[in-house]
Protein backbone atom coordinates (compact mmCIF):
# COMPACT_ATOMS: atom_id res chain seq x y z
CA UNK A 1 0.00 0.00 0.00
CA UNK A 2 1.43 3.13 -1.11
CA UNK A 3 0.13 6.36 0.56
CA UNK A 4 0.64 9.44 -1.83
CA UNK A 5 0.69 12.50 0.56
CA UNK A 6 -0.45 15.12 -2.32
CA UNK A 7 -3.28 12.62 -3.64
CA UNK A 8 -4.39 12.80 -0.10
CA UNK A 9 -4.19 16.85 0.12
CA UNK A 10 -5.91 17.03 -3.34
CA UNK A 11 -8.61 14.62 -2.27
CA UNK A 12 -9.36 16.22 0.91
CA UNK A 13 -9.35 19.84 -0.29
CA UNK A 14 -11.23 19.34 -3.46
CA UNK A 15 -14.01 17.04 -1.31
CA UNK A 16 -14.31 19.57 1.30
CA UNK A 17 -15.07 22.44 -1.09
CA UNK A 18 -17.63 20.55 -2.75
CA UNK A 19 -18.86 18.96 0.67
CA UNK A 20 -19.49 22.33 2.65
CA UNK A 21 -22.75 23.49 0.63
CA UNK A 22 -23.77 20.18 0.19
CA UNK A 23 -27.30 19.09 1.66
CA UNK A 24 -25.28 16.28 4.15
CA UNK A 25 -23.87 19.21 5.92
CA UNK A 26 -27.38 21.08 6.56
CA UNK A 27 -28.95 17.62 7.08
CA UNK A 28 -26.58 17.07 9.83
CA UNK A 29 -26.41 20.62 11.38
CA UNK A 30 -30.21 19.80 11.53
CA UNK A 31 -29.99 16.30 13.07
CA UNK A 32 -27.05 18.34 15.41
CA UNK A 33 -29.30 20.44 16.94
CA UNK A 34 -32.51 17.65 18.08
CA UNK A 35 -30.07 14.93 18.61
CA UNK A 36 -26.97 13.85 20.40
CA UNK A 37 -24.18 15.72 17.91
CA UNK A 38 -21.56 12.27 19.00
CA UNK A 39 -23.68 10.22 18.10
CA UNK A 40 -24.91 11.51 15.00
CA UNK A 41 -21.22 12.54 14.20
CA UNK A 42 -20.85 8.66 14.40
CA UNK A 43 -23.64 7.78 11.76
CA UNK A 44 -22.52 9.91 9.40
CA UNK A 45 -19.16 9.43 9.57
CA UNK A 46 -20.04 4.92 9.56
CA UNK A 47 -22.17 6.10 6.12
CA UNK A 48 -19.45 7.76 4.44
CA UNK A 49 -16.59 5.52 5.20
CA UNK A 50 -19.12 2.95 3.25
CA UNK A 51 -19.92 5.15 0.94
CA UNK A 52 -15.58 6.04 0.36
CA UNK A 53 -15.83 2.17 -0.01
CA UNK A 54 -18.22 1.91 -2.42
CA UNK A 55 -16.78 4.77 -4.18
CA UNK A 56 -13.05 4.28 -4.65
CA UNK A 57 -13.79 0.29 -4.80
CA UNK A 58 -16.63 0.25 -7.72
CA UNK A 59 -16.81 3.73 -8.88
CA UNK A 60 -17.70 2.57 -12.48
CA UNK A 61 -20.68 0.69 -10.79
CA UNK A 62 -22.84 4.12 -9.77
CA UNK A 63 -23.46 4.76 -13.29
CA UNK A 64 -25.72 1.72 -13.00
CA UNK A 65 -27.71 3.25 -10.32
CA UNK A 66 -31.12 5.31 -12.47
CA UNK A 67 -30.13 8.67 -10.31
CA UNK A 68 -33.78 9.58 -10.41
CA UNK A 69 -34.64 6.60 -8.10
CA UNK A 70 -31.55 7.87 -5.81
CA UNK A 71 -32.91 11.52 -6.07
CA UNK A 72 -36.79 10.44 -5.16
CA UNK A 73 -35.50 8.10 -2.14
CA UNK A 74 -33.28 10.77 -0.40
CA UNK A 75 -36.21 13.65 -1.30
CA UNK A 76 -38.25 11.22 0.30
CA UNK A 77 -36.46 10.52 3.40
CA UNK A 78 -35.63 14.41 3.79
CA UNK A 79 -39.28 15.11 3.35
CA UNK A 80 -40.00 12.36 6.42
CA UNK A 81 -37.34 14.36 8.43
CA UNK A 82 -38.43 17.72 7.85
CA UNK A 83 -42.36 15.98 9.01
CA UNK A 84 -40.72 14.99 12.17
CA UNK A 85 -39.03 18.15 12.70
CA UNK A 86 -42.33 20.23 12.17
CA UNK A 87 -44.42 17.85 13.96
CA UNK A 88 -42.29 17.62 16.99
CA UNK A 89 -42.54 21.67 17.56
CA UNK A 90 -46.17 21.21 17.74
CA UNK A 91 -47.20 18.73 19.93
CA UNK A 92 -45.45 20.26 23.14
CA UNK A 93 -48.79 20.38 25.53
CA UNK A 94 -49.43 23.01 28.28
CA UNK A 95 -45.96 22.46 29.99
CA UNK A 96 -46.82 18.62 30.70
CA UNK A 97 -42.90 18.18 29.90
CA UNK A 98 -39.76 20.34 29.98
CA UNK A 99 -39.69 20.04 25.73
CA UNK A 100 -40.31 18.23 22.31
CA UNK A 101 -38.96 14.94 22.54
CA UNK A 102 -35.76 14.58 20.69
CA UNK A 103 -34.36 11.18 19.72
CA UNK A 104 -32.29 9.66 22.13
CA UNK A 105 -29.86 6.48 22.41
CA UNK A 106 -27.19 5.61 20.89
CA UNK A 107 -28.21 2.92 18.07
CA UNK A 108 -31.62 4.93 17.53
CA UNK A 109 -29.73 8.28 16.92
CA UNK A 110 -26.80 6.35 15.01
CA UNK A 111 -29.31 4.34 12.74
CA UNK A 112 -30.71 8.18 11.66
CA UNK A 113 -27.87 9.81 11.17
CA UNK A 114 -26.60 6.58 9.08
CA UNK A 115 -29.53 6.44 6.82
CA UNK A 116 -29.75 9.94 6.06
CA UNK A 117 -26.71 9.95 4.69
CA UNK A 118 -26.49 7.01 3.44
CA UNK A 119 -29.65 7.62 1.22
CA UNK A 120 -28.56 11.10 0.56
CA UNK A 121 -25.16 10.91 -0.21
CA UNK A 122 -25.62 8.02 -3.84
CA UNK A 123 -24.95 9.27 -6.71
CA UNK A 124 -23.80 12.84 -5.15
CA UNK A 125 -21.11 15.58 -6.26
CA UNK A 126 -18.47 14.22 -3.38
CA UNK A 127 -18.96 10.11 -4.42
CA UNK A 128 -18.47 10.74 -8.10
CA UNK A 129 -15.02 13.02 -7.11
CA UNK A 130 -14.07 9.95 -5.10
CA UNK A 131 -14.26 7.55 -7.73
CA UNK A 132 -12.83 9.42 -10.30
CA UNK A 133 -9.68 10.57 -8.22
CA UNK A 134 -9.65 6.94 -6.98
CA UNK A 135 -8.90 5.70 -10.46
CA UNK A 136 -6.26 8.55 -11.45
CA UNK A 137 -4.56 9.14 -7.53
CA UNK A 138 -4.66 6.08 -5.90
CA UNK A 139 -7.41 4.22 -4.42
CA UNK A 140 -6.01 4.56 -0.26
CA UNK A 141 -4.51 8.26 -0.70
CA UNK A 142 -8.01 9.17 -2.35
CA UNK A 143 -9.91 7.32 0.23
CA UNK A 144 -7.83 8.69 3.34
CA UNK A 145 -8.46 12.27 1.95
CA UNK A 146 -12.08 11.67 0.89
CA UNK A 147 -12.89 10.25 4.34
CA UNK A 148 -11.44 12.85 6.90
CA UNK A 149 -13.01 15.80 4.63
CA UNK A 150 -16.13 13.94 5.25
CA UNK A 151 -15.85 13.59 8.35
CA UNK A 152 -14.45 16.97 8.94
CA UNK A 153 -17.49 18.72 7.56
CA UNK A 154 -20.07 16.58 9.61
CA UNK A 155 -17.84 17.70 12.17
CA UNK A 156 -18.11 20.91 11.33
CA UNK A 157 -22.26 21.06 10.60
CA UNK A 158 -22.63 19.81 14.19
CA UNK A 159 -20.57 22.13 15.77
CA UNK A 160 -22.43 25.17 14.37
CA UNK A 161 -25.91 23.34 15.28
CA UNK A 162 -24.80 22.82 19.31
CA UNK A 163 -24.02 26.72 19.15
CA UNK A 164 -27.08 27.56 17.66
CA UNK A 165 -28.74 25.13 19.84
CA UNK A 166 -27.60 27.13 22.81
CA UNK A 167 -28.67 30.49 21.65
CA UNK A 168 -31.89 30.01 19.90
CA UNK A 169 -35.03 28.23 21.52
CA UNK A 170 -35.22 24.68 20.75
CA UNK A 171 -38.94 25.13 19.42
CA UNK A 172 -37.33 27.41 16.87
CA UNK A 173 -34.49 25.55 16.30
CA UNK A 174 -37.02 22.88 15.32
CA UNK A 175 -39.23 24.80 12.88
CA UNK A 176 -35.82 26.34 11.24
CA UNK A 177 -34.55 22.51 10.82
CA UNK A 178 -37.99 21.34 9.91
CA UNK A 179 -38.20 24.32 6.85
CA UNK A 180 -34.19 23.38 5.54
CA UNK A 181 -34.96 19.53 5.40
CA UNK A 182 -38.23 20.54 3.18
CA UNK A 183 -35.98 22.50 1.17
CA UNK A 184 -33.63 19.80 1.24
CA UNK A 185 -36.39 17.23 0.06
CA UNK A 186 -37.61 20.27 -2.96
CA UNK A 187 -34.15 20.06 -3.83
CA UNK A 188 -33.66 16.30 -4.14
CA UNK A 189 -36.81 16.39 -6.13
CA UNK A 190 -35.81 19.17 -8.65
CA UNK A 191 -32.78 17.53 -9.15
CA UNK A 192 -34.54 14.53 -10.52
CA UNK A 193 -35.92 16.88 -13.91
CA UNK A 194 -32.73 19.03 -14.05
Amino acid sequence: MHLDPVAIITAFGLIFLAELPDKTMFASLAMGTRMKPLYVWFGTSAAFAVHVAIAVGAGSLLGLLPGWIVKLVSGLMFLFGAFMLLRGGDDDEDGDEAGPKTVTGFWPVFGTAFMAVFIGEWGDLTQITTANLAATNGTWSTAIGSFAALISVSGLALIAGRFIAKRVPLKTVQRVGGVCMLGLAVWSFVEIFA
